[in-house]
């Protein structure tokens, strides 16, 4: 038999018909939830697995403490089931997304007016937008908080694992979080959740350099709290230690992109109320927040929290006021120690604005949105293993009381 050279057929062989082609259909594309999944780490479903944990944790401490601690002494019926998670702020926001700033009329020249301008539109419009498939206002304020803890949660977790060596540091961040002394703030209708949701995912970015990404959710946090600009001039901070070349330079425009909702929102103000300035008179009427020296705040708060000037509940929580503000001071002075200027200078601003009414309001709360103290005690804890246990033996305490508190409606946090 002669060799046939490649590509070559002899004329009397025929070639055999084609098979026929049947048709592969294709192959149906992930659903976005899917998507989601595949890029979660085995860390990362920890971390939302101990998320999950907490919150039903929290929700059977509610569930009992409708039944255990009614508002009314005496009262034979339990109160709704949600009842316990509509308590103080997660009222304004409630009548904003409902009603509106000024509704039929009314505003700051409205005898007994409830100053809700003091509140930023982030969070109410999102609320109105989910109460559109969620019929239930407080249900649609705690599946906002429920699925932006997730999102702020997962993304702490991946900040710590940046910042340390060791593999257990994002879980254990998490933990240290999560059973902070007010994380119930994170699962009732308020905006820590929401804020965190955004400022934690921009500062990933800047930490990647991705600074338009980074100024564009910084830019979503600014709506929702003023401290998304305290947000903004740390990221604007850390783009000019970075910033290098030329190229690198161009992209400093973006810094400015989180100050135009805040801006945005004082035009809306201005138009109805003909105030620049009328959600910071409106903090000013209702929470006392004028300016004081740093000194005259922290004598005035001192004066609430010890000469019994106060009833035991309110006096305590002053007493925590001053404990936070000098958390603050500390995290603020290990961070200028470690040259984290950034995140030094937004734990700064947030104590300057906090520390500078008339007494101290809601420093506790805004621990949570401190994320280098979390990094900072989850580092101390795996150097120290009995200082992980000191925390919790002493957070866990704290943590429930603080929660029964606000779910029978006996603190404003």
């Amino acid at each position: 038999m002669s060799t046939l050279s490649p590509g070559l057929r002899p004329a009397s062989v025929r070639p055999a018909p084609p098979e026929p082609r049947v048709p592969v259909p294709p192959e149906p594309r992930a659903g976005w939830f899917r998507r989601v999944a595949d890029r979660l780490t085995s860390a990362d479903r920890g971390v939302l697995w101990l998320y999950l944990l907490t919150r039903i944790s929290l929700w059977t401490t509610a569930h009992f403490a409708r039944r255990m601690f009614p508002a009314r002494p005496g009262t034979r019926e339990a109160a709704p089931v949600l009842a316990p998670f509509q308590q103080w702020d997660a009222n304004h926001y409630l009548h904003i997304a409902r009603d509106g700033y000024f509704p039929a009329g009314a505003g700051p020249w409205t005898i007994g007016w409830d100053n809700r301008e003091a509140f930023f539109p982030g969070y109410p419009l999102l609320l109105r937008a989910v109460h559109t498939v969620v019929p239930d206002w407080t249900a649609a304020g705690l599946l906002i908080s429920f699925v932006a803890g997730a999102v702020a949660v997962l993304a702490l977790a991946r900040i710590a694992r940046a910042y340390l060596p060791e593999d257990a540091a994002g879980r254990r961040t998490a933990a240290l979080f999560l059973l902070s002394p007010c994380a119930v703030f994170l699962a009732v209708g308020y905006t820590e959740a929401l804020f965190l949701a955004f400022a934690l995912p921009a500062w990933i970015a800047a930490m990647r350099h991705r600074w338009a990404l980074a100024a564009g959710l910084t830019a979503l946090a600014t709506t929702v709290r003023v401290s998304g600009l305290f947000l903004a001039a740390a990221i604007a901070l850390a783009f000019v230690l970075s910033a290098r070349t030329r190229r690198d330079w161009r992209a400093a425009g973006w810094l400015l992109l989180p100050a135009l909702p805040p801006a945005a929102y004082s035009w809306y103000l201005h138009t109805h109320t003909g105030d620049w300035m009328a959600w910071k008179h409106a903090q000013e009427r209702g929470w006392c927040r004028t300016f004081h020296a740093p000194w005259e705040a922290w004598a005035n708060t001192w004066h609430g929290a010890f000469d019994r000037t106060q009833s035991t509940g309110y006096a305590f929580m002053f007493q925590a006021e001053l404990a936070a503000m000098l958390v603050g001071l500390a995290l603020v002075a290990v961070l200028l120690r470690r040259r984290r200027w950034p995140e030094a200078v937004y734990v700064a601003l947030s104590l300057w604005a906090l520390g500078t009414s008339y007494w101290y309001t809601s420093i506790p709360r805004a621990t949570l949105l401190w994320w280098p103290l979390w990094i900072g005690l989850a580092a101390l804890s795996l150097r120290h293993a009995r200082f992980s246990t000191a925390y919790l033996c002493v957070a866990a305490p704290v943590t429930t009381i603080v929660a029964l508190t606000f779910l029978t409606g006996r603190w404003a946090g």
